[in-house]
């Protein structure tokens, strides 16, 4: 077969399905697009803040729970009890985190997946991919609840998401363009450069 190097350049994706291919593909350099990356440390810190939101506050009370309970303890000094009130507290502090710190990182992931699908594939960021998404993922939370449990957790699922959606957006205003525009951007110069070349 013909080297790759010896054919016209592919131009950039024109449909959705094509965009959303590539969001999985790595590129020349072994990298992942830029879209693919943010989903991973936003997992990372969705996880992070989840496992400190359920640690913190059973790490304190496991900590006064061992405390009133250990008066008539003996311990050999005082450095001791206080080592033996920390390990209880931090027995709290990993079985409450880790609980908190997957439901917050699966949801948290879900959300950013759809979000990031839809705006990929339409090729445009708006406030309805992300209440879509925050819809899709409240009611994938709560389904297990029944109708009444869907219908609730759509509503705050879109609830959750058009707010969360217009300040990602009005960060990316910040920045002069969003990831798409981005995006796109970098596609036809690399194309336009390639072209060039061929």
């Amino acid at each position: 077969g013909a080297q790759p190097g010896f054919g016209r350049p592919v131009p950039p994706p024109q449909t959705g399905w094509e965009r959303l291919r590539e969001l999985w593909q790595r590129d020349e350099l072994q990298r992942f697009p830029e879209e693919t990356v943010n989903l991973f440390k936003a997992a990372f810190t969705a996880g992070l803040v989840g496992w400190l939101y359920g640690g913190l506050p059973a790490f304190a009370s496991a900590r006064k729970a061992f405390i009133e309970r250990s008066h008539g303890e003996l311990f050999q000094n005082r450095a001791d009890a206080v080592q033996s009130a920390h390990r209880a507290g931090l027995r709290s502090f990993i079985r409450y985190g880790w609980r908190w710190s997957w439901r917050v990182a699966a949801f948290a992931t879900i959300f950013n997946m759809v979000s990031t699908g839809l705006s990929v594939y339409r090729d445009k960021t708006t406030i309805s991919n992300f209440a879509a998404a925050g819809g899709f993922t409240g009611g994938l939370f709560r389904m297990h609840l029944g109708l009444q449990g869907l219908a609730g957790g759509i509503m705050f699922g879109t609830a959750f998401g058009i707010p969360a959606g217009g300040l990602l957006m009005a960060l990316h205003s910040l920045a002069g363009e969003t990831l798409q525009e981005k995006r796109s951007r970098e596609r036809r110069e690399l194309y336009e450069q390639k072209l060039a070349e061929w």
